[in-house]
């Protein structure tokens, strides 16, 4: 059974038991106190990662008849963090937040779950507490073509735009903060034709056995550009998938890696600009918005140490209108910044 623990009384102390509700979207939060911490860091699950996902599966519709293999999904961890350890009188990679992001579809239930961890350290004598958070969010897939669009053909200032990987299409869209400033696991802003906007927030790195610099990179690279990379973008508000001529492709111009004299150095992205330019087609009494290129830039900056747990990262979108210019299909050149943080 797939539980989620809630916090008992007033002193908000975890209770284990509660199972996870069926189609129920909720967060929950709760405190545990250690009386021993160096034993609790060993042998208490709740403080281990791996007890939230391994060894078990969950069904993908309540069932109280024979239960088949086909009817289990297993729990997939992103980025699972290393097992808890003391050292110094600390306990490391204590898990404080799980998120259960959890895929359904209609009559066919549950079609996958996923599980994302935040982990802390914990110091202290007898009667140490943590606070833990529990997350179970289900949602359901959207087709692509019931995206909603922007006008017909040209683009209207304020709707979505259209992006494209191997002929997935979705919106657009860039990374968003969670009131405590940490970037969101699974929310992004839906870019706005027509609308400048800048987005900041620090994202927190579980330290694991992978934790080198190309893993680091990967991370960096997967937060500023969401999960699925953009290839292309769509001309007009009406593009189709399957239409090569109504799509361009978009130019990335990702971090360059120079030799440096730094063995505990790396070269990540940590500001994603992106930019697009558009102009005014047709009819001078009936214009229609219709975008020329857009281009995703990284600003690099060199991290000094690859133990670090907090990166701050910031978007930034930006829209120039071309129309009566001149049109151009290449980009000035923009050097790389690299400061040490």
């Amino acid at each position: 059974m797939l539980r989620q623990p809630v916090k008992m009384g007033v002193s908000g102390l975890c209770v284990d038991g509660n199972p996870a509700g069926f189609l129920e979207s909720k967060t929950t939060s709760c405190t545990r106190i250690f009386t021993n911490l160096s034993k609790s860091c060993i042998t208490d699950p709740a403080l281990d990662a791996a007890s939230y996902y391994r060894d078990f599966t969950v069904l993908k519709v309540p069932i109280d008849g024979t239960l088949v293999e086909s009817m289990k999904v297993k729990i997939i961890p992103v980025t699972p963090p290393r097992a808890p350890y003391m050292k110094d009188n600390t306990c490391n990679n204590a898990v404080s937040e799980v998120t259960y992001e959890i895929e359904f579809n209609g009559t066919h239930g549950i079609q996958s779950v996923s599980v994302r961890f935040k982990v802390t350290n914990i110091s202290g004598n007898s009667g140490v507490s943590l606070q833990q958070h529990f997350t179970l969010h289900f949602w359901t897939r959207t087709p692509s073509h019931t995206l909603p669009r922007s006008g017909n053909p040209g683009f209207i200032i304020g709707a979505p735009l259209l992006i494209a990987n191997t002929g997935a299409t979705q919106h657009m869209s860039i990374l968003r903060s969670e009131g405590d400033g940490s970037c969101s696991q699974f929310l992004r802003h839906t870019v706005q034709f027509g609308k400048n906007m800048r987005t900041g927030c620090k994202l927190s790195l579980p330290q694991t056995e992978e934790s080198n610099c190309s893993y680091i990179q990967m991370k960096l690279y997967e937060a500023l550009q969401g999960m699925n990379t953009a290839e292309d973008l769509a001309i007009t508000s009406s593009a189709h998938s399957t239409q090569v001529e109504e799509w361009t492709t978009i130019l990335i111009q990702n971090c360059s890696v120079q030799a440096m004299n730094c063995t505990s150095c790396c070269m990540v992205p940590v500001t994603l600009n992106i930019q697009i330019l558009w102009t005014k087609v047709g009819l001078l009494s009936n214009p229609q918005a219709q975008i020329l290129s857009a281009r995703y830039s990284y600003q690099c900056h060199l991290l000094k140490l690859l133990d670090v747990s907090l990166v701050p990262l910031t978007t930034v979108v930006t829209f120039a209108d071309m129309t009566g210019m001149a049109r151009t299909s290449t980009w000035p050149a923009q050097n790389t910044v690299e400061t040490p943080i």
